[in-house]
């Protein structure tokens, strides 16, 4: 049984498509990769998951149907609960996305706060679990750090920590690994590719090799719409859409 599935989804800016009518499901426990150049529209379909498109972005139609329910008709409210309780999202760049005037700890600690009914304890423990769990060294001392003083790959570990604090059933990582070195970038694709145990991943990402190494499933979009799908063994050996096979050639 598929855990999301989107159906014939439209996203326009004034008069200009900036997703046609695309449609693609995400299953149970699996990694599914949204592949695509610069401008193809991947952030948004993530960001429309979240219900979190900006101004003048607007939905044009279909349907975001997660765990049996259609996400476009939920209330604000409904939709604040299931954001970091059920699905969750890791940005491209952690540094924008941490608050500076807070440690890793306390924004952890937050979002516990907020989705759980854990104690100041449970929810400290809970902390120095997920950070071990991304596998960050001394979780002790990441706690108590202030965004600035960790590195890129651990800043990404660190906030792959903060979205599944909750256990959600689906993560979103945008481009988790494009501001790394290859040493930080292997290390995400180990957590990532350990977390699909425990829940849904979509990843949006141009990074073939990413996609070859870690994902069960593709969708390929080009200019907002959905040129390609399927599981990634096929996609990459006998690609059928011309974008596609360009990718996968200089791949190989």
């Amino acid at each position: 049984m598929d855990l999301l599935s989107i159906q014939n989804l439209t996203i326009t800016v004034n008069e200009t498509k900036i997703l046609d009518d695309i449609s693609f499901c995400v299953g149970k426990g699996r990694i599914m990769a949204l592949v695509g150049p610069s401008g193809s529209g991947k952030t948004t379909a993530g960001m429309s998951i979240l219900r979190l498109l900006a101004e003048p972005l607007r939905v044009g139609g279909g349907k975001i149907i997660f765990d049996g329910q259609d996400i476009l008709s939920l209330s604000h409210q409904q939709m604040r609960r299931l954001r970091g309780a059920q699905i969750a999202m890791v940005f491209q760049e952690p540094l924008d996305a941490f608050d500076p005037l807070f440690t890793i700890g306390q924004q952890i600690d937050e979002v516990l706060a907020a989705h759980t009914d854990l104690s100041s304890q449970q929810r400290h423990e809970r902390a120095m679990e997920v950070l071990s769990q991304v596998q960050l060294p001394q979780p002790g001392r990441v706690v108590r750090c202030y965004p600035h003083q960790l590195s890129g790959g651990q800043r990404q570990r660190a906030m792959i920590a903060q979205s599944i604090a909750c256990s959600p059933k689906l993560l979103i990582a945008d481009e988790p690994t494009s501001n790394l070195d290859v040493v930080a970038q292997a290390g995400i694709m180990d957590v990532l590719r350990a977390l699909k145990s425990d829940m849904s991943v979509i990843l949006i990402t141009h990074d073939l090799g990413m996609v070859a190494h870690i994902a069960d499933d593709a969708v390929v979009l080009c200019e907002g719409r959905v040129v390609e799908a399927g599981p990634v063994k096929d996609i990459m050996t006998n690609p059928c859409h011309p974008y596609t096979q360009a990718m996968v050639e200089v791949f190989r």
